[in-house]
């Protein structure tokens, strides 16, 4: 393999990912992530997935809200981004990261129906404990932190809802926005055109000048802080394609050991799969040998984390929370794994 192998492998990622992700999710995702920092209410957040919200109510509605979105790791990120800027408590909110690639229904049923029932309720399961684990984790370390961020949010960020609007307003604006994210993902386009001539009428009729500024100052906000890191972990994204042969990473996860396992959760953790890819590509493994173990190991990690994911996750909570989140999950998806394998031994 030459050097010329290996920069052609990266920029094939590359063009694959942006001609295929950014226009269609990305972007739609960078537009909903800045209508939430800029219109979203402050205090109804602050309610339903707040730091002092009840946590039966905080870790249901995160994981609930995630789960219906059929998004990757990447095209989460913005959300997740634009529901903690806006006062999401760390742990809800990490609930709604991991939930969206990992518990979206099509993604569950779609596993069920391609590697079996088995595979697709442990996967289910799985998934939903780590959402609801992890974020509590994460939430215990970083206490202190999101003690001290809900403080700063409730004297320097007062709720911006706009008054004047009512509540069906925002409904239909944000349904919009969302649908033109769904539609565009699964290239319907003309239910694209009519939720775009949809939010256009709702912003004329509704949307002042000065507010469709601030939308379009948060939806840049995240533009910067995102897509670069996104760019260059799709790169080497790319390249770990071209440098690691599928038959090696299926041959090293073989059987059910704690070593297959963590190879899984370390393989799913640095590739970038799109969702719902994750099927036929464990399909494949399985096929070539890997055990039941790796393989729920990697349904886990994969879609919810990437090289593009964590370089993005930085810039959006820092290299510390991003490291421990990482840690977390490949952990919690190496152990899963490890017990799954056993039982179906």
């Amino acid at each position: 393999m030459t050097a010329t192998d290996v920069l052609v492998g990266g920029l094939n990622g590359l063009s694959e990912y942006l001609s295929l992700h950014v226009i269609t999710c990305l972007v739609p995702a960078m537009f909903i992530a800045g209508a939430i920092s800029a219109f979203a209410s402050q205090a109804a957040i602050l309610k339903y997935l707040g730091p002092v919200a009840k946590k039966p109510v905080s870790y249901a509605v995160g994981s609930v809200s995630g789960s219906v979105l059929a998004v990757c790791s990447c095209t989460v990120l913005p959300l997740f981004g634009g529901i903690y800027k806006r006062g999401a408590g760390l742990g809800p909110a990490i609930a709604f990261l991991f939930s969206g690639p990992a518990i979206n229904v099509l993604a569950i049923v779609y596993t069920a129906n391609i590697l079996g029932f088995q595979l697709g309720v442990a996967r289910a399961v799985g998934a939903i404990a780590f959402a609801v684990t992890i974020g509590l984790i994460m939430a215990f370390i970083f206490r202190k932190e999101e003690a001290q961020k809900l403080k700063t949010l409730a004297v320097a960020q007062p709720d911006q809802a706009q008054e004047g609007k009512k509540a069906w307003q925002y409904g239909l604006f944000f349904g919009a926005l969302l649908g033109i994210l769904i539609t565009a993902a699964s290239r319907y386009w003309i239910p694209f055109a009519i939720l775009c001539v949809i939010l256009g009428v709702t912003l004329w009729r509704w949307f002042t000048r000065n507010e469709v500024r601030d939308w379009m100052k948060e939806t840049l906000f995240f533009l910067k802080r995102i897509i670069p890191w996104l760019l260059i972990g799709v790169f080497i994204a790319g390249i770990l394609g071209v440098v690691i042969p599928p038959t090696a990473m299926a041959t090293y996860m073989g059987g059910n050991s704690v070593l297959s396992n963590f190879i899984a959760s370390i393989g799913g953790a640095l590739m970038y799969i799109a969702t719902l890819t994750e099927v036929p590509i464990i399909k494949t493994f399985m096929d070539l040998g890997m055990g039941n173990g790796p393989a729920l190991a990697l349904l886990l990690a994969g879609p919810s984390l990437s090289i593009p994911c964590m370089l993005a996750l930085r810039g959006i909570m820092g290299i510390k929370k991003t490291l421990v989140y990482v840690g977390l999950v490949v952990a919690a998806a190496t152990i899963t794994g490890l017990i799954y394998g056993y039982i179906t031994q």
